[in-house]
């Protein structure tokens, strides 16, 4: 086989192919940008967090009506807006901090979703629900994961200057009046919509994997915030091809293959990015020592 017919042969043969790799690019869209936000604003585990919460929402919309792609992300994106909203009551009114908080309403989600799962499931179904296969995405899910990833993009844009001067300097912003708890609380609503975006193709546990790792990545390539997004969408991009082409000639799972991708990518971004890499960092080392 050529390296076109290893490359490309896959995409141009199967259509559920081809629907994953689209699901993956809308995907890469909405969870790059989020997740360096989320990275920017040193909430790097609020990611993860929130992949449980929605679990019992998920869960509940299986019980009333199976693995029914409607039902599953309505009560996935109440559970997870349910659990933003209880943690900043907790936050606001004792005093429990907001990363407490939250550590506490996420681990009760998962444990309520996994025993609503296996009481009223099977062990097959808490296995699809945590882990997803996009390989499965049908065209109903594709459209709701290239909704998703619309508004976000749209969400963002709108909330875009308020949003990171409240990562860099919340109080500049509310010396000028504006009320940082609501772009914050719909900040954490785009997040609870990508991740139930991306339980729909990857599972609970996965969908962090490609909204955290290519946000992280992107710090080490560039310097600025607009270089910094696109450089973590074309890393979540690069992550779920290559996942999905490890995944059909390797015989791996296709979610924890574009989850290993996105961490290889940035294995070796550790050693080569120009930002923050260790080679870069070593050779400007011993350039200045010269």
């Amino acid at each position: 086989m050529t390296a076109t017919g290893l490359l490309l042969s896959p995409f141009i043969e199967f259509g559920f192919m081809r629907r994953a790799l689209v699901g993956c690019f809308a995907l890469a869209l909405g969870c790059g940008p989020i997740g360096l936000f989320l990275v920017m604003r040193r909430m790097s585990l609020m990611g993860d967090a929130m992949s449980h919460a929605v679990l019992p929402g998920a869960a509940v919309g299986f019980i009333l009506a199976g693995l029914s792609l409607p039902a599953m992300s309505i009560g996935g994106f109440a559970a997870g807006v349910l659990v933003v909203i209880a943690a900043g009551v907790v936050t606001r009114y004792t005093t429990i901090k907001e990363d407490a908080s939250l550590a506490a309403f996420y681990l009760m989600s998962l444990g309520l979703g996994v025993l609503l799962v296996s009481h009223f499931g099977s062990n097959i179904d808490l296995i699809h629900i945590l882990f997803g296969s996009v390989l499965a995405v049908d065209d109903g899910a594709l459209l709701l994961v290239t909704a998703i990833a619309t508004l976000s993009m749209f969400g963002l844009a709108v909330i875009y200057r308020p949003l990171l001067l409240d990562s860099f300097d919340p109080m500049f912003l509310q010396s000028v009046g504006a009320r940082s708890n609501v772009y914050y609380l719909l900040f954490m609503v785009l997040v609870v919509l990508n991740l139930v975006a991306g339980f729909q193709a990857l599972g609970t546990l996965m969908a962090v994997g490609l909204m955290m790792i290519p946000a992280v990545t992107a710090r080490l390539w560039a310097n600025s915030i607009g270089r910094m997004l696109a450089v973590a969408v074309g890393v979540a991009m690069l992550a779920g091809y290559v996942g999905l082409l490890a995944s059909y000639h390797l015989d791996l799972p296709s979610g924890p293959a574009i989850v290993l991708s996105a961490g290889l990518i940035y294995l070796l971004s550790l050693f080569v990015a120009p930002q923050g890499g260790v080679l870069p960092r070593f050779i400007r080392g011993r350039h200045l020592s010269g």
